[in-house]
């Protein structure tokens, strides 16, 4: 078994559970019948998350924008390697789940394949793959690792990304207020429970707030693409580069939608959307509440909610028991 500090190591495992067997009511991990799961190659990602060495100035790593004490997010509106992105980092948290595509876009079709991108990305860590594999090759640690699990051959970068994909299928939140309530360990308070029946459109003498049809619980997202009314005329009207999911499908109709994103520990990972353009919980809900903008393809359920100051402040005491309690520990 490989060594790390000990720092690294007690803030990964106080920030989500690792054991997949202890997830009641996900779908199916989705575990490539080529990279099954594997202690050693979970160990050995897990070391090559956090090392800078498969960046091109050896300063960034895959933790750099994905910190665990922020559910593997980063805080920022956009995040930073070499240079600034378009995007914010999303939460690698129950990432394995996801079926539909990685990436705001879903230009990923893979952990395996995701785990590609960003080493090699200009923008971020900048690393050509062939310089990539020369430094694990040459590495006496990384070396000796790789050749006990697949053996004396070449470590090329398809091996790395799978120990890398290995690792983030560990990155588990199922341990939040929310989850103690439904196993019926805790009680929500009457705030909580209120915006739980605002937020589920439980009840037909509370409002509706039309979350739960794309945050869907238990992932609290249903993996889709969507335009959520976020982009303004302007940008409509071409002031934007950014095509969201249409940048992949080339599909005018997915202009300026985007993956929907988790809610889990969401109390955690401001700023909000895929450009972090809203700084809180209060505007994203003032967001949808006032119906977001015009467009032509924008989801039917961002629609003007009518809803009072006590029923955002409700329905955000309800996001709030979605943070994983390990997080907070």
């Amino acid at each position: 078994m490989l060594k790390w500090p000990l720092l690294i190591a007690l803030a990964i495992f106080s920030s989500c559970k690792r054991n997949t067997s202890a997830v009641s009511d996900f779908p199916p991990m989705l575990w490539p019948k080529d990279n099954l799961q594997h202690k050693e190659k979970v160990a050995l990602g897990e070391k090559l998350f956090f090392d800078p060495i498969l960046s091109i100035n050896n300063k960034i790593s895959c933790s750099t924008c994905h910190l665990p004490s922020l559910a593997f997010t980063d805080g920022k509106k956009v995040s930073k390697g070499l240079f600034p992105l378009s995007r914010s980092a999303p939460s690698l948290l129950n990432i394995g789940f996801h079926s539909k595509g990685l990436f705001w876009d879903g230009s990923a079709s893979s952990l395996e394949k995701q785990a590609l991108i960003p080493v090699r990305s200009s923008l971020e860590m900048g690393l050509p793959w062939t310089i990539a594999e020369k430094r694990i090759n040459e590495s006496d640690v990384y070396a000796k690792a790789f050749k006990k699990i697949y053996g004396d051959i070449f470590i090329d970068s398809l091996k790395i990304a799978s120990v890398l994909a290995q690792y983030q299928r560990t990155l588990l939140s199922n341990n939040s207020k929310f989850d103690a309530v439904m196993r019926g360990e805790m009680n929500f308070t009457p705030n909580e429970k209120r915006g739980w029946t605002i937020f589920f459109d439980a009840d037909p003498l509370l409002p509706r707030a039309e979350c739960s049809h794309c945050h869907v619980d238990p992932l609290f997202t249903d993996l889709s693409f969507q335009n959520n009314g976020i982009h303004t005329e302007s940008e409509l009207n071409g002031s934007s580069s950014e095509k969201g999911r249409a940048s992949v499908t080339l599909n005018p109709n997915d202009l300026f939608k985007f993956k929907v994103p988790t809610l889990r520990n969401i109390a955690i990972t401001a700023p909000y959307m895929h450009d972090g353009r809203l700084k809180s919980l209060e505007e994203v809900l003032n967001h949808y509440n006032m119906g977001g903008n015009p467009g032509f393809n924008v989801n039917p359920n961002v629609r003007n909610l009518n809803l009072t100051k006590q029923d955002i402040s409700d329905v955000i005491a309800f996001l709030h028991t979605l943070t994983d309690m390990k997080t907070v520990e």
